[in-house]
């Protein structure tokens, strides 16, 4: 009798499921199962007021879970940098940024400055500052492209191999930080609806950078 309840309320949930995607054209056993996961979960997360009590047309106007999701997003940015600066404390890898081209470049043997640059959601500008401090330091170096010219190339340098894997453990300690409270499940549901959101925000960013948010928010919807 018991399985049959567990049965009936699944079948219940499904359709609740399908209820919100409404016209989504593809749905998978992942978006179900994050989604039975947070209707099971629904006990309260304790959470600290962050404003005043005089403004109650902001909570009116913007206390929706989307707006959650892109303050907490941004709040949890500013923790991980936190984290990032202690973790780095002795190394020559200085900001969170350096770590990342880092650590994403010692998985090519090289790449133009753009190409990094781009890989890493960045604009020229801020991301040329990042890879002339790593130039600077000795961490990177920087050699024109035999097939382009118009190109500069970079590659890690020994000493900037040796400062990553050196910095390896310390930022395996950021990440468990990070991770927080979360028990295995949670991270796993987490990192699959971020995953998510990274293709979607990715794909617009590589092909309608310079669109208007209107214009942004309609092919978000299509996807």
């Amino acid at each position: 009798m018991q399985q049959k309840a567990v049965f009936l309320e699944l079948t219940e949930a499904w359709y609740d499921f399908l209820e919100q995607q409404g016209n989504t054209p593809s749905l998978s056993l992942t978006d179900f199962s994050a989604f039975l996961q947070n209707k099971t979960q629904q006990q309260s997360v304790e959470r600290r007021q962050m404003g005043g009590e005089q403004e109650s047309w902001i909570d009116e106007t913007y206390n929706t879970q989307a707006d959650d999701i892109a303050i907490l997003v941004v709040l949890l940015y500013r923790y991980a940098k936190n984290y990032i600066k202690k973790g780095l404390a002795d190394s020559k890898i200085q900001t969170a940024d350096e770590f990342a081209f880092l650590i994403t470049l010692v998985t090519f043997e090289s790449l133009t400055k753009s190409e990094l640059i781009q890989k890493m959601v960045m604009e020229k500008t801020s991301g040329t500052e990042v890879i002339k401090r790593l130039v600077k330091n000795g961490l990177m170096h920087e050699f024109a492209d035999t097939d382009d010219k118009r190109s500069i190339r970079v590659a890690l340098t020994p000493l900037g191999r040796q400062e990553l894997f050196a910095a390896l453990p310390r930022m395996s300690q950021v990440t468990k930080l990070v991770s927080g409270n979360l028990n295995r499940t949670e991270l796993q549901s987490l990192s699959y609806l971020l995953r998510k959101l990274d293709h979607a925000h990715n794909l617009l960013y590589m092909q309608y950078r310079q669109a208007s948010l209107e214009e942004l928010q309609a092919q978000m919807d299509q996807l």
